[in-house]
């Protein structure tokens, strides 16, 4: 074997990037390891895998034998085209490898120097099965043939037309990596993958025709249209081609017809899928073009509407197609004025990207972030916004489309240019991706393998860029375009707002107030002109504060019009700007910090209890960011905010001033513990307890300060120490947003005061505390309720604790011993408080457990509460408070059982409802089934219930029904605005079982 010099003009293998240690005698069999074939030599150095070509020849080499491959050779060393084309096809794809070796005369395909018209893709895919023109329909402008040709040949030779126009365009398509031959661009080779699938179904329904048809003449008129890609003549190498049948009449026989040709489609070339017709697969595969209408206008989704912007008429009969295309166009330029319109399609677009694992999101080429989905999308909806309107923007390719906007001054010039560019960069490299086994895949390598980037790269024509190899150039360059696609998909729809706001670049755009107000009432806006009049104000901020809204506003707006209430998001955005005025690190943090910027605007459209606290305390705004340990709004602990709370309200020595200071800590992290939930960073156990100690420090506090005051004005010391019982959530430190401090004011006079006046002083201090933390503000109220206490409302505020103890143990009612289950000391004298919890236990926790007589009353006032409490309207089924399963439920459920076995088992002494439930199971008082049920019960109504008062900003039980409300309420409660349906039917369904479990326990 003669050995190639690594010297002079004939390369080494290795200098060709030839790594095989066959190669070398590979190009000794054929005659290449010569001067004669240097050039040879050095385009097969270009080649994608120039191992794989060189293999793909010896095979071509074999398959073809002696008689043939001397003309192989000698084209492919005087015709550089030709060369190219074999080249590249071979290095680049497996397949046409195999396809080449396996139909050996395929490769005088490769000598042609243009592709097929689209005549030829025609006659040659209907030539492969005999097919001849149905008498008088070709002449009347349909598709309509039928084959000599059926059965298994039929499919076989389907398969080998249709896969040798695909060898011939990709030859054509790779040729400029290897020669220096005329570059393909993406219209062209999506314009003639439709062309060939259009050409390839009209075969196969021709072979459809025969074998349903037989001889006899064809009954039916069908028409086939297509979607999706292929209706847009943007179609890929490989993919599924959406069709909708259309057929007068719509019988047996047309469905037959119609399946059959998807048959034969789906085994000779591509998946043929009918899922976009009405109701999908589960509906009729033919319709008449009147059921088609009938569907549209009656029952159509917003995202059929979007999915009929591609509807092209395909094959068939043309003129049924035609009336289809006619008939059905008008009504996608209507669908943005459907009520539903904007939560489909952001649903629409979150399922599209929840389709992809987490861990594949980063290479999947169409749908994950920065994706040609993300390009689709944005070109689509901003089409049937404008399109409403503007005819000249109503093109079906997202190519041709984009450039329409670009053009109709809806996009910026350099937008659409940079959004057009990488767009076709992505949808090249999915054609590469595809081409390497024809398969259907959008999977980019795993960056870290270095072979298949390396020939990705190559069969993409990425070359080497200085000291950077072609791999790290691809790497870059996927970075740089993934990013430029998410920026420009985010600021697409927001940035022209801006610039019709303030009429700036008005040679590069004509979008005006009125098309301002259909983009924004597309994207979610109720009302577009009020929008359009915030962001004008926003963005004509004087001096830096409006040069830094105008960069950051693109992002906060699509993060606003994510949320449930985009109208609110804004105004609570522009009224925050109002109010941070003058406070520069505003807006400088959220220019700076891109995290603390989305979050706030989930916040800002999402909850109106938190965009009032927001404007009253925003320093809470920096704990938006994330920290070491993760978010800044979880590294706050709540004992930290207690005690720093009291020490600041007790250096106060005025009331009223004490009281401020205790109220501007409340605000500030009544604000961190709900900004923490409404993001997710906080479950429910945690939300109640931060709530549960911030009430009793603030009531500590206003305590110590009423004490402190008194003992100036008096001149002497306190007559008796105080304690501050709490009961109901507050004792079980289980506070919602909307929940007032239930308390008992115990007081123990001092040995040498006078009883009488001891108690009446300490009623002036628990009253003073009352009324101070109870006067009106803005701030949500301070309520703090004592009916609880003996003889409820007619009774006095303060007893002491020998008083208490009295009463309890003559005159308790059972609804006192249950309500003393949840009794906790949170204020005042500790010691005190631990004296009252020790006289509690005697009554709560007897000896022998409470009396029958009790339990049963228990029961009783349980039925008269389900029967009357109910606030009349109300719906008990979703009656977060009062309703079936809810939280009063789960509670009295508990406390039954706690009065029954408290006395047996001491780890059921224990105020908080859900450790006590845990304390049931553990003792098997109920089966683990049912303690996880109750739980779960009231941990979603307590969430459902803190999420009505974040959405609301005030106090409500009652989930709302169905609607825009229901779905503000399950985004706060951590649901996706799209699944307010499943949210409220998980609340229903979790809330019946456990009403089953609680009519258990009472006997019901």
């Amino acid at each position: 074997m003669t050995s190639l010099r690594g010297r002079g003009r004939v390369p080494s293998a290795g200098r060709l990037g030839l790594l095989e240690e066959s190669a070398p005698g590979h190009l000794s069999e054929l005659g290449w390891d010569n001067d004669e074939a240097a050039d040879v030599l050095w385009s097969l150095s270009r080649a994608p895998d120039a191992d794989l070509t060189l293999r793909a020849l010896m095979r071509l080499r074999g398959a073809v034998g002696g008689g043939e491959w001397p003309e192989i050779d000698r084209l492919i060393r005087t015709d550089r085209g030709f060369r190219g084309r074999l080249f590249a096809v071979l290095g680049a794809s497996d397949t046409f490898g195999d396809h080449l070796v396996a139909e050996p005369d395929s490769w005088r395909l490769l000598t042609s120097a243009t592709v097929p018209t689209v005549e030829e893709i025609n006659t040659r895919m209907l030539a492969s099965v005999d097919a001849t023109a149905e008498p008088g329909e070709v002449e009347q402008g349909n598709k309509l043939y039928r084959a000599g040709l059926t059965g298994p040949k039929a499919v076989v030779a389907l398969r080998i037309a249709y896969r040798n126009l695909l060898l011939e365009l990709a030859a054509h398509d790779l040729a400029c990596t290897v020669e220096d031959e005329p570059v393909l661009f993406l219209p062209e080779v999506g314009g003639f993958l439709a062309d060939a699938a259009d050409a390839a179904l009209t075969a196969a329904l021709a072979v459809a025709i025969t074998e349903v048809c037989g001889d006899k003449p064809l009954p039916v008129r069908l028409a086939v249209i297509a979607m999706g890609k292929c209706g847009a003549r943007e179609l890929n190498y490989v993919s599924d081609v959406d069709v909708i049948f259309v057929s007068e009449p719509a019988d047996g026989m047309a469905a037959r017809i119609a399946g059959e040709m998807m048959r034969v489609g789906s085994l000779a070339f591509f998946d043929v899928d009918a899922a976009l017709r009405p109701e999908g697969k589960a509906g009729a595969l033919t319709r008449t073009l009147e059921s088609h209408l009938a569907y549209y206008r009656r029952w159509a989704k917003t995202w059929e509407f979007q999915a009929l912007l591609k509807a092209r008429a395909m094959t068939g009969d043309l003129q049924l197609a035609a009336d289809y295309v006619d008939a059905v166009s008008p009504m996608v330029w209507t669908a943005a004025e459907r009520e539903d319109f904007v939560t489909e399609v952001q649903a629409m677009r979150r399922r599209v990207e929840s389709l992809v694992p987490e861990e594949l999101r980063d290479r999947n080429l169409k749908l994950g972030s920065g994706s040609l989905r993300d390009v689709e999308f944005a070109v689509q909806l901003l089409q049937m916004v404008h399109g409403r309107v503007d005819e000249d923007i109503r093109e079906k390719a997202t190519v041709d489309a984009l450039t329409a906007l670009t053009a109709g001054g809806y996009v910026g010039r350099d937008d659409g240019a940079n959004l057009n560019a990488s767009y076709q960069f992505m949808r090249a490299l999915e054609h590469r991706l595809q081409l390497q086994r024809l398969s259907r895949t959008h999977l980019l390598p795993v960056f870290e393998d270095s072979d298949n980037m390396r020939w990705l790269a190559r069969a993409a024509h990425i070359r080497p860029e200085g000291d950077k190899d072609a791999t790290t150039v691809l790497r870059e360059e996927l970075t740089r375009q993934k990013a430029r696609i998410r920026r420009l998909h985010e600021k697409l729809f927001y940035r022209p707002l801006l610039e019709a706001a303030t009429r700036f670049n008005t040679d590069e755009l004509t979008l005006t107030d009125k098309s301002a107000e259909r983009r924004l009432s597309a994207l979610g806006y109720a009302k577009p002109e009020r929008a359009l009049s915030h962001i004008r104000a926003l963005a004509s901020s004087p001096g830096r504060r409006g040069q830094i809204q105008l960069l950051i506003l693109p992002s906060l707006l699509e993060w606003i019009g994510n949320t449930p209430d985009p109208d609110a998001g804004l105004l609570n955005y522009r009224r925050l700007c109002d109010v941070m005025d003058e406070a520069e690190w505003f807006i400088r943090l959220l220019r700076d910090d891109g995290v603390v910027a989305e979050r706030l605007m989930h916040v800002l459209g999402t909850s109106e209890y938190i965009a009032n606290l927001l404007m009253r305390s925003p320093d809470v705004i920096h704990l938006y960011s994330d920290g070491a340990n993760g978010p800044k709004l979880c590294e706050v602990r709540p004992e930290d905010v207690a005690r720093g709370l009291i020490a600041s309200t007790v250096r106060q020595t005025d009331l009223k001033r004490a009281v401020a200071v205790a109220r501007s800590h409340r605000r500030f992290e009544l604000a961190r513990v709900a900004s923490a939930d409404i993001l997710g960073l906080l479950e429910v156990p945690a939300v109640c307890a931060a709530l549960s100690s911030v009430w009793a420090a603030v009531l500590n506090a206003a305590l110590t300060v009423a004490i402190a005051q008194s003992e100036r004005d008096r001149g002497e010391p306190p007559p008796a120490r105080i304690a501050v019982i709490g009961m109901g959530r507050l004792g079980g430190g289980e506070l919602g947003y909307g929940s007032d401090a239930d308390v008992l004011f115990v007081c123990q006079p001092e040995p040498d005061a006078d009883e009488a006046a001891a108690v009446r002083w300490a009623q002036t201090i628990a009253e003073k505390v009352r009324s101070m933390l109870g006067t009106p503000s803005e701030d949500p109220p301070l309520e703090v309720d004592t009916g609880l206490r003996p003889e409820g409302r007619n009774g006095p505020v303060v007893r002491t604790l020998a008083a208490y103890a009295a009463y309890y143990e003559q005159w308790a009612q059972p609804w006192e011993i249950q309500a003393l289950l949840r009794a906790h000391q949170v204020a005042g004298d500790e010691q005190l408080g631990v004296d009252f919890l020790h006289m509690a236990d005697r009554i709560r926790y007897p000896e022998g457990g409470v009396s029958a007589e009790a339990v049963k009353e228990i029961r009783r006032i349980k039925a008269r509460v389900d029967a009357e409490r109910l606030p009349r309207g109300a719906d008990p089924a979703t009656h977060t408070k009062l309703g079936r399963g809810g939280l009063a439920d789960v509670e009295w459920t508990v406390q039954l059982l706690q009065l029954r076995h408290a006395h047996r088992y001491h780890s059921l002494h224990n105020t908080s409802t859900l450790q006590s439930l845990d304390a049931i199971g553990a003792v098997e008082l109920l089966g683990e089934n049912d303690v996880a049920q109750l739980k779960e019960a009231w941990l979603t109504a307590t969430q459902a219930r803190n999420a009505l008062v974040l959405v609301r900003g005030k106090p409500v039980d009652q989930l709302p029904a169905p609607g825009s409300q229901l779905r503000a309420v399950a985004y706060a409660a951590g649901w996706p605005e799209d699944q307010a349906a499943e949210f409220l039917d998980h609340y229903l369904r979790v809330t019946r079982r456990a009403k089953v479990v609680v009519r258990k326990v009472f006997g019901a």
